[in-house]
C-alpha cells in the first residue's frame, strides 16, 4: 500500500456507514489460489456503504499517465457481470446493490481521466454493465479537508 492508499482509506472511513476492506483480491472464478484460477484484480479498496446499500471498487492513483488505471477499468467493464458475482459469492455483496467504481486521482488529471473514461467499451457480455465511476480527487480526501468524524458524502462531478 502506498501513502496516498492510507490517505483515502481513512477517507472513507470517516463515514460511519462505510466499511473498508484493503488490498480485496476479486477473483472471476473460485479457487483456492487466485493465481490458478483465472482473471483476478486487487482492488485498492473495497469500499461498503450499509446505509446506502452500495459498494465502491476504489482505485487509488497519482501515475500521469493513467493507463494502468485504465486497462484495469476496462478489464473490469469487460468481465462486469462475472465480477458481480464474484463480489457477491465472496464479498457478500447482494446482486441488489449498485457497485461501482470511485476513482481518486489529483485534480489536474481528472481531464484526462474523463477522456479514457469515454473511451471504456461497454460490458463484453450480455447483461449488466459497468456503472459510470465516480471520480473524487485526491486533494479532497487530506485530513484537514472533512470531518474525520462523519465525512460528508462528495459528489464531485468529473469536469465543470
Amino acid at each position: 500500500m502506498d501513502y496516498f492508499q492510507g490517505v483515502v482509506t481513512d477517507y472513507l472511513r470517516a463515514n460511519r456507514a462505510t466499511f473498508v476492506n484493503t488490498e480485496c483480491c476479486i477473483q472471476l472464478n473460485p479457487g483456492p489460489n487466485p493465481d490458478t484460477s483465472g482473471p483476478h484484480w486487487y482492488c485498492d479498496a473495497v469500499a461498503v456503504n450499509l446505509q446506502e446499500r452500495k459498494a465502491y471498487l476504489c482505485e487509488i492513483t497519482y501515475a500521469k499517465s493513467l493507463g494502468a488505471l485504465s486497462k484495469r477499468l476496462a478489464n473490469w467493464s469487460e468481465h462486469w457481470p462475472l465480477l458481480r458475482i464474484a463480489l457477491q459469492r465472496d464479498c457478500g455483496i447482494e446482486l441488489d446493490w449498485l457497485v461501482r467504481p470511485w476513482l481518486f486521482v489529483p485534480e489536474y488529471l481528472r481531464e484526462l481521466l474523463g477522456q479514457q473514461l469515454a473511451k471504456l467499451p461497454s460490458a463484453g457480455l450480455v447483461g449488466e454493465q459497468m456503472p459510470p465511476a465516480k471520480v473524487t480527487s485526491l486533494e479532497t480526501a487530506l485530513p484537514w479537508k472533512y470531518n474525520s468524524w462523519h465525512r460528508e458524502h462528495h459528489d464531485e462531478p468529473l469536469s465543470e
